[in-house]
């Protein structure tokens, strides 16, 4: 009773990812794909026309807020030939399709944005709470501390009726 041991000669560059990945079902090709952005950026498409018009400023808000036009010449090689560029006006060679620009924004310069964003939302319900417990102050009314909680149910054993 001999045991046989086998051993996997294959080289390790054989067992890849890609070889052994399953094959994505078909879909329709959307005309806002945009290749992987570069690390530690985000890509957004913005508005640059509207019904024809150029929308100026819809692109200079957002290139005060932090985003960068991105140009064809940026991307890497497999999606420089796949992507369509602007050919004619003030954004010749900017990454471009139907009235959108490609844009790239810092990755800290979003967090910022959305931390800055989120305070000012609390900053507005602690107005809100404050003017609404101002004015109960003097009425023989008064509001208890508001209460914000958010519950979601999606049909589950408590929205059955029980017989």
């Amino acid at each position: 009773m001999t045991d046989t041991v086998k051993f996997n000669r294959s080289p390790r560059s054989a067992d890849s990812r890609e070889k052994t990945a399953q094959r994505k079902p078909w879909a329709p090709p959307s005309r806002l794909d945009a290749p992987p952005a570069p690390a530690g950026f985000k890509y957004r498409w913005i508005r640059s026309e509207v019904m024809g018009f150029e929308d100026k400023q819809n692109i200079y808000t957002k290139l005060r807020e932090g985003y960068e036009l991105v140009r064809k010449e940026e991307l890497p090689e497999e999606y420089q030939d796949t992507m369509p560029a602007v050919e004619e006006g003030r954004n010749t060679g900017v990454v471009g399709v139907g009235g959108l620009l490609l844009a790239k924004i810092p990755d800290e310069t979003v967090v910022e944005r959305n931390n800055y964003y989120r305070q000012r939302a609390k900053d507005q319900m602690e107005a809100v709470d404050n003017n609404m417990m101002k004015e109960s102050a003097h009425s023989t009314m008064r509001f208890q501390q508001p209460e914000r909680n958010t519950r979601v149910s999606f049909g589950g054993s408590n929205s059955k009726s029980e017989s």
